[in-house]
């Protein structure tokens, strides 16, 4: 099968759909591969080091797009790119498509068949593709919530751990996932007060033991989440519902709870956010403000970086890659039943439950 790579052209992107070495292990299997030139620079791959390893290098994208039984990216198609989906071709991305109707919309008329990384499953039931990025956005996601609590950011002037004699921030994470435990863990490990909230008390049990009483575990509830926000510097959305748009757990209304100059993170916008006030920002723009709050809503927080990050999700995909390029689709499929999941659209029908509710659409049986 010829796998194809194409430069990511999203803002603030710079992450890369394949490394090197998952190139050479796709040489080896006996593919072909075939990179666009600069594809791997924002992470540090030259051109040469896939060419070293028998992949061929092509100058634009769409020579790419147009060779490619399968063509791997980072992030889902932006509008320039929606021509060179075709009938035939293999898409795997990320694609959040229930926050995206228009890309929803082309692929169903393309004939395209899109894969998402975020509803792939494995035999436990957990998502290994999106896995490794909602670590690192996790993580981003405290990092962000630091910075923009100093005053010169916008914030409310606060060291995010205090100092001795002056209590530290309060940081508020709605959803108990990998994205919240991250985050959680690298605020505490910066010394702030940690809330999580989270919806299942068997998963706050687990959350106890884990963190072994470092952080407030409450079940969430609106009123809960309401009385947190009465005293929250900073509050990280973090709830995921595989393959659908996020809940809106805080109100335009609630905003007014929140000390001025507090900060929300929302890393939860791929999939529309968790936050009424929410809407994608980028790397070179971050932050807005409504009514006297810092909003922090990067679509594509991971890119931030992309060394970590592409190695990371190399690392994830490419046995699915391999699996899908060694197989064809329906026999990768039989393989392993969690690819099924991932097939969002196939031949013109949408296949993601979660997103033909979103939009309305009927789903294939």
């Amino acid at each position: 099968m010829l796998v194809g790579v194409v430069s990511e052209i999203k803002p603030g992107e710079r992450r890369c759909a394949l490394t090197p070495a998952g190139a050479a292990e796709l040489a080896g299997d006996g593919h072909e591969v075939i990179v666009q030139s600069g594809a791997g620079a924002g992470s540090g791959f030259e051109d040469d080091e896939f060419t070293s390893v028998g992949a061929r290098v092509a100058v634009e994208a769409s020579e790419v797009w147009q060779a490619a039984d399968l063509l791997l990216k980072v992030k889902e198609p932006v509008a320039s790119e929606y021509d060179n989906l075709c009938s035939g071709q293999i898409l795997f991305t990320y694609l959040h498509l229930a926050a995206d109707r228009p890309l929803t919309d082309v692929l169903l008329n393309s004939g395209t068949t899109a894969i998402a990384y975020e509803t792939v499953v494995d035999e436990a039931g957990r998502l290994p593709l999106l896995a490794p990025m909602s670590e690192i956005a996790g993580r981003l996601a405290a990092q962000a919530a630091a910075s923009f609590l100093l005053e010169p950011a916008g914030g409310r002037g606060l060291l995010i751990g205090g100092v001795p004699g002056v209590a530290p921030a309060h940081v508020t994470v709605l959803g108990g996932g990998v994205v919240g435990v991250q985050a959680a863990r690298i605020a505490c490990g910066m010394g702030a007060e940690v809330t999580i909230l989270d919806r299942s008390l068997p998963r706050l049990r687990d959350l106890d033991d884990l963190f072994g009483g470092r952080v407030r575990l409450l079940i969430s509830s609106r009123m809960a989440i309401e009385d947190e926000l009465r005293h929250a510097d900073a509050v990280i959305g973090a709830v995921l519902v595989p393959g659908a748009s996020a809940p809106r757990l805080v109100t335009r209304a609630a905003l007014a709870l929140l000390p001025r100059r507090a900060v929300l993170v929302d890393v939860a916008i791929d999939q529309g956010g968790c936050f009424e006030t929410s809407r994608p920002t980028t790397h070179d723009d971050p932050v807005y403000e409504v009514d006297g709050i810092l909003h922090y809503c990067v679509a594509n927080m991971p890119g931030a970086a992309p060394r970590t990050a592409t190695r990371a999700l190399t690392s994830a995909t490419l046995p699915y890659v391999r699996l899908i390029a060694g197989l064809g689709l329906d026999a990768a499929i039989d393989a392993d039943h969690g690819l099924a999941p991932g097939v969002n659209v196939r031949a013109g029908e949408l296949l993601c439950a979660p997103v033909a509710e979103a939009f309305g659409l009927p789903v294939a049986a």
